[in-house]
């Protein structure tokens, strides 16, 4: 160790409080850097887990494959293991009670399948040949029969297909509910073949099981052995390694054994947890962002860190400039800082890595009950560390301490004797370097004067703590708009889905009152819409009032205009009175013109979600450029004669993008979603009589599986769709997302504050003499407060300055990167720079007073006296 060295050390030693603050400050950023990336593995992990629980694992699905394309596909490198699954069919369930559910669906699966799909054994075994079975409770609870393990069961087993007058089109699965028409059931089963099982156990409902689905379900053996022409076989792969380069080989291996693309599927809910996916575009957008968020996070570690050293060097001037009067180098100071870092660092990168494993590892102990209560998951959050994360989090670390040291180290290398030990580099005392306005003193008064130009006269602790101010402004807003725009795009591809349940009356177009009343009135409702609604309707469009993507699609095809206009579908829906009421009221109208028969008038949806398949993202536009007040003229469409008959026209009341509970907002480009009353609904379809509607009563519940079984025991024929779990999920993952976001809103704020506190804490350290002097000269206490106060001022406004404008073009950068997937209109997150621009002086006006409490009692000859601080 030379000289330089060891005296840095000395240096370090003997200033402890600077070197405790500055290695405390290290540590804080590379705990948050740690933090941050296992909070990122964690969640992903959480995520890929809690998707296996309900899902089941796979990666790569070939479906309808024989025995040799499943032993090529078994023998594959990149195989770990093959799930082989089929749909065995449908047999009738004698003595079912459920009038929707008549069925048994058998599923068989092999071995694997067992292993990794999500199937909860409440008594008995799996099968394990293909004359044993396994029964969903749900066949003992709702058939009221009994049976044990060792029990036979006979079954006639075939496909179930739909009839359509007779005849037959073609046989559905799961997915399709139970068709009814008149109070009868228009499907069969056919093609039956007479299987007998030995019951082997009890499984609860699978999770996977649609709530619509028309069979309960009971899960049979198979095997490759077991594959024949008539009887094809599904193969779900786990791989042994999921990265990018699984598209192209799975695409190449389905080529191998003859499978064409439309056989080959990818598990992509699963995927995107692990970071792959085959849309380029969503990758661009992943990593975009992903380099957009830990730029941020350097650049507050930076500042964090930066003003530590800074501070540091400024101290350190004279005892530098000593050394440079006795022969020390340039390169001998600057290394000395550099020197200094790399202490910092070896002391600091492991402390700060421990202490955010162990602030992660806290959390999640602390949450995880609460956590899994509120979000009904049963896979915990666990601190998950890879050794990737960990020399992330180094080299990071390395990375900031070496940009944060660089600047002070230039600094210290270019520090003259005569001038560090004059202490002239970081006070300027020109005149036009302290010159402030007149108007400061006539409006503001000689506090704020003397402020500002003690502000001017330490520009370099003042530019240090503004730079503070405006990366913590910065660290704040873009997080706080990175996650308005999570929740955007979450919006945007989940389709809005408001609501848990969707009931259709069989046989009959609409409800009888006392249907509507009976299932409203169940327990665990808690509120209802009740929609006609009808796509006969034909809306012209001058070709000025047309969305963009359709002007885009006249500009290459003028000959899609009839006479200057597009033909819009207008999906006119009617409102029961009281959820027009209700909407009315949501989107600020008065909801009695809406109920004018005379003038038909209704509200109009011009904003909706499309998908655009060439660009490969989805987008929201604006549907129709039109205003209230502006008529329109509805037709009927006579599809074969082609012509198009008037039925109307009704006067646009209001122009919203929210939608009553039930409506999505999808539908096209060329669709439009318009809401009226009832009893306008009806006058437009008496005007055709071939217009026919439909009745859709939609409920949110409390308990919606209970409330779907609630119904089904009536006597009334409805068609159920039970959707709540599909949306619940998608909430889940949505809130996850926002519990990581806002938890890294939160580490920011405190660090950003630790930050601010720090650096004017330290700065009005190192002006106790000057103060001493402003006193002695006979500025009284509410004097010197004032110009405290006027100097936060200063601070903060000038912070704002700089810090709003930077975030606002990161913001821009981070909704570029969104577009290349989503695509919506930019907008600001006015709230949070509200609140940014009352926390930034309250933060400031805090520290400010805080830091002066610390040196108030001081006495002011003794500090005079100081020749250093």
């Amino acid at each position: 160790m030379n000289i330089m060295h060891k005296l840095t050390i000395r240096h370090l030693t003997e200033n402890k409080r600077r070197t405790l603050v500055t290695i405390i400050g290290t540590i804080i950023s590379v705990a948050m850097i740690t933090a941050v990336a296992t909070l990122v593995i964690s969640f992903l992990d959480l995520m890929q887990r809690q998707h296996i629980a309900d899902q089941g694992e796979w990666h790569v699905q070939f479906h309808d494959i024989n025995e040799q394309q499943a032993e090529v596909i078994a023998d594959d490198d990149a195989t770990n293991q093959i799930i082989l699954s089929g749909d065995r069919g449908y047999s009738y369930l004698e003595k079912s009670q459920n009038k929707n559910k008549p069925y048994i669906f058998i599923k068989e699966y092999n071995e694997s399948g067992f292993e990794n799909f999500p199937m909860t054994l409440i008594e008995g075994r799996f099968p394990e040949n293909p004359g044993e079975i396994v029964l969903s409770a749900d066949i003992l609870n709702n058939a009221k029969v009994h049976y044990e393990a060792g029990d036979q069961l006979s079954l006639e087993v075939g496909e179930r297909m739909l009839l359509d007058d007779g005849s037959m089109e073609g046989p559905v699965n799961q997915q399709y509910s139970l068709r009814r028409s008149d109070n009868e059931i228009k499907e069969t089963i056919v093609n039956t073949e007479t299987a007998t099982y030995e019951v082997v156990g009890i499984i609860d409902r699978p999770a996977w099981e649609p709530a619509w689905a028309p069979g309960y379900t009971a899960v049979t053996y198979t095997d490759a052995g077991l594959i024949s022409e008539s009887s094809p076989v599904n193969a779900s792969v786990i791989l042994n390694k999921v990265d990018r380069s699984m598209f192209t080989h799975a695409e190449q291996l389905a080529d191998k054994i003859g499978l064409g693309k439309e056989r080959l599927s990818f598990n992509d809910d699963l995927l995107r947890y692990y970071g792959v996916s085959k849309n380029d575009n969503l990758r661009t957008t992943m990593y975009s962002l992903g380099g957009i968020i830990i730029a941020v996070i350097i650049a507050g570690s930076v500042a964090l860190i930066y003003n530590a050293f800074a501070i540091s060097v400024s101290e350190r001037a004279r005892h530098l400039g000593m050394l440079s009067s006795i022969g020390a180098t340039k390169r001998q100071k600057r290394n000395s800082v550099f020197f200094e870092g790399a202490v910092i660092g070896l002391v600091s990168i492991p402390a700060g890595i421990l202490s955010g494993l162990a602030g992660i590892g806290v959390t999640f102990w602390i949450i995880n009950k609460l956590f899994q209560e509120a979000m009904n998951v049963s896979e915990k959050l666990t601190v998950v560390i890879t050794p990737m994360s960990i020399l992330t989090a180094i080299l990071i670390s390395v990375l900031t301490i070496f940009i944060s040291t660089y600047l002070p180290a230039r600094k210290a290398s270019r520090i003259s004797a005569i001038d560090a030990i004059r202490q002239t580099t970081d006070i300027k005392l020109t005149g036009k370097g302290v010159r402030t306005s007149k108007l400061v003193r006539k409006f503001f008064g000689v506090e704020a004067e003397i402020g500002l130009k003690n502000i001017k006269r330490n520009k370099r602790k003042y530019q240090v703590t503004v730079f503070s101010l405006a990366v913590s402004i910065v660290l704040f807003l873009v997080v706080s708009f990175f996650t308005n725009s999570l929740e955007k795009s979450m919006d945007i591809s989940q389709g809005e889905i408001n609501y848990d349940i969707q009931i259709t009356s069989a046989g009959q177009s609409r409800f009888d009152e006392q249907t509507v009343h009976a299932i409203t009135g169940l327990e665990g409702v808690t509120d209802y819409s009740l929609i006609q609604e009808t796509f006969s309707f034909i809306l012209m469009v001058d070709e000025s009032d047309l969305s963009e993507p359709l002007m885009v699609q006249v500009q290459d095809d003028p000959n899609i205009l009839e006479q200057g206009q597009y033909p819009y579908s207008a999906e006119v829906s009617a409102l029961d009175n009281e959820t027009l009421k209700e909407y009315a009221e949501e989107i600020g109208i008065d909801p009695s013109r809406l109920l004018d028969e005379e003038t038909p008038r209704a509200v109009v949806v011009d904003r909706a979600v499309y998908e655009d398949i060439q660009q490969g993202k989805l987008a929201e536009i604006k549907t129709i450029n039109t205003s209230p007040g502006e008529k329109l003229d509805l037709f009927y469409m006579d599809w074969e004669n082609e012509t198009k008959d008037s039925v109307s026209a009704v006067t646009i009341e209001a122009l919203t993008d929210k939608l009553p509970m039930g409506i999505t907002s999808g539908g096209g480009v060329g669709v439009i979603k318009i809401f009226v009353s009832e009893a306008v609904f009806s006058n437009l379809l008496s005007l055709e009589e071939n217009a026919v509607s439909n009745e859709y009563l939609y409920l949110n519940s409390s308990e919606p599986l209970e409330t779907q079984e609630a119904i089904e025991e009536m006597e009334e024929s409805v068609y159920i769709y039970n959707i709540y779990k599909s949306r619940e999920q998608s909430e889940q993952l949505l809130t996850l997302m926002s519990v990581f976001i806002y938890g890294f809103i939160g580490l920011i704020t405190v660090i950003s504050i630790a930050n601010i506190f720090n650096t004017i804490s330290t700065s009005i350290s190192l002006r106790k003499r000057e103060f001493a002097m402003l006193k002695s000269m006979g500025m009284t206490q509410k004097s010197f407060y004032k110009m405290i106060n006027y100097e936060s001022v200063f601070y903060g406004l000038k912070s704002l300055f700089y810090g709003l404008p930077l975030s606002i073009g990161i913001m821009y950068l981070l909704y570029r990167s969104m577009q290349n997937t989503f695509e919506y209109h930019f907008e600001l997150p006015w709230l949070s720079i509200l609140y940014v621009i009352i926390a930034v002086f309250i933060i400031v006006g805090s520290a400010m007073l805080y830091s002066i409490s610390k040196i108030s009692k001081d006495n002011i000859i003794e500090t005079l006296k100081q020749e250093n601080i």
